[in-house]
């Protein structure tokens, strides 16, 4: 195959999933995900494995497996990463996509596992307000985020294997639990300037590089 039309069907590709990003209604967000699957996640610190186990919230399982499949995630920064709390993400840097899924939010799902260190769990400000935004649990915050306000953050699965990578994420942005250092990524801005903002005054974030499912069953 010639380069030039390797590199046609390359951007082809890439606008393809683009526009499907841009359309939270279509068809491939609507589908059934396993049982259970493993999402390998390359982060700028290395790559993590994570095991998502529908059975703990199928709503949220479903989610994440479609937003995987379309790659969503690829250069999604850790945006709020506090030290001995957690690690969230899943802001997209392009703000026509991330303007796109900001109101797409999930009914609540009942608390089916602990928030232990490496779980994952989607972020949410109240009540059926779960979207894109994720955390991973970067120590054990059960049961205070199994509970809190009345309805706790319900975990959609847990790393498996590469807990020193969650571990070594960099946290300077964001400081630590209960003591903030430092004034953090705003998301509004990342919403309204995507990853140009990020880039530009938070220079040391880590990203995920991509998002792959490797395995379901």
């Amino acid at each position: 195959m010639r380069w030039w039309v390797l590199l046609a069907a390359t951007v082809f590709v890439s606008c393809a999933r683009r526009a499907s990003l841009l359309e939270p209604g279509a068809k491939a967000y609507t589908r059934v995900a396993p049982d259970s699957f493993d999402v390998r996640v390359e982060t700028t610190r290395g790559t993590m494995d994570v095991r998502i186990r529908r059975a703990w919230s199928p709503l949220g399982a479903d989610r994440f497996h479609a937003l995987v499949q379309q790659r969503y995630f690829d250069d999604v920064a850790f945006h709020r990463v506090l030290k001995n709390y957690v690690a969230q993400f899943g802001i997209h840097g392009d703000t026509a996509v991330s303007r796109a899924w900001r109101a797409q939010s999930l009914p609540d799902e009942p608390v089916q596992a602990p928030n232990r260190k490496g779980t994952l769990s989607y972020a949410r400000g109240g009540p059926n307000s779960r979207s894109v935004q994720l955390y991973f649990n970067t120590v054990d915050n059960t049961p205070r985020l199994d509970t809190l306000n009345g309805y706790g953050f319900p975990p959609i699965g847990e790393v498996v294997a590469g807990m020193a990578v969650l571990d070594s994420l960099n946290w300077e942005y964001s400081g630590t639990r209960g003591g903030q250092t430092f004034p953090g990524p705003s998301q509004d801005s990342i919403t309204r300037q995507g990853n140009a903002y990020l880039r530009r005054v938070f220079p040391r974030l880590d990203y995920i590089v991509r998002a792959r499912v490797v395995r379901r069953w």
